[in-house]
């Protein structure tokens, strides 16, 4: 612990998280969860809390919600279909009981949502899908990703994430 840290009374960074930092990742927020261990908030993303702590970046988390005194996180997994467009699946939620939650919350919610720079919905059969432009932390340029409502069509969604990259690919 710096002297800074103990004069203004804050944790350490774990040291997990601390060693697998990125140059510019700057952290921004933390919080103890219950029982054990320390949500990260970073620049980048959430790290979250485990031997082996995991970075979901603001770019990949599809919803972040405050609920009942803890912090629960929809991150997704991305599947490349062209020209720095991806399709998005929802993995499972992720819930951080916060014992003292401090800025964690709002600091996550600005966070994801200041990723994206652009959205819109579109109706597709049974559901729709949204169409984002997100800031990627760390790299130059924009990201766009299909994000599909539950029950949607797979193969429309597949037609839209397809049709976002060709014309992508077409303005570059």
């Amino acid at each position: 612990m710096t002297f800074l840290d103990r004069l203004l009374r804050r944790e350490p960074v774990p040291a997990e998280v601390a060693s697998r930092l990125e140059g510019d990742e700057r952290v921004v927020a933390m919080a103890t969860v219950a029982p054990a261990g320390r949500l990260v908030v970073t620049t980048w993303g959430i790290w979250t809390p485990g031997d082996v702590p995991e970075r979901i970046g603001w770019h990949e988390i599809a919803k972040a919600t405050w609920e009942h005194g803890a912090l629960v996180v929809i991150p997704t997994t991305a599947r490349e279909v062209g020209a720095g467009t991806v399709l998005l699946t929802d993995r499972p939620a992720r819930r951080f009981r916060l014992d003292d939650p401090g800025r964690v919350p709002q600091t996550v919610h600005e966070r994801v949502t200041g990723s994206i720079r652009s959205r819109s919905h579109r109706d597709l059969p049974r559901g729709g899908a949204w169409v984002l432009q997100r800031k990627v932390p760390g790299r130059d340029g924009m990201l766009m990703q299909v994000w599909p409502d539950p029950e949607t069509d797979p193969d429309a969604v597949e037609q839209l994430a397809l049709g976002v990259a060709q014309r992508i690919g077409e303005a570059r």
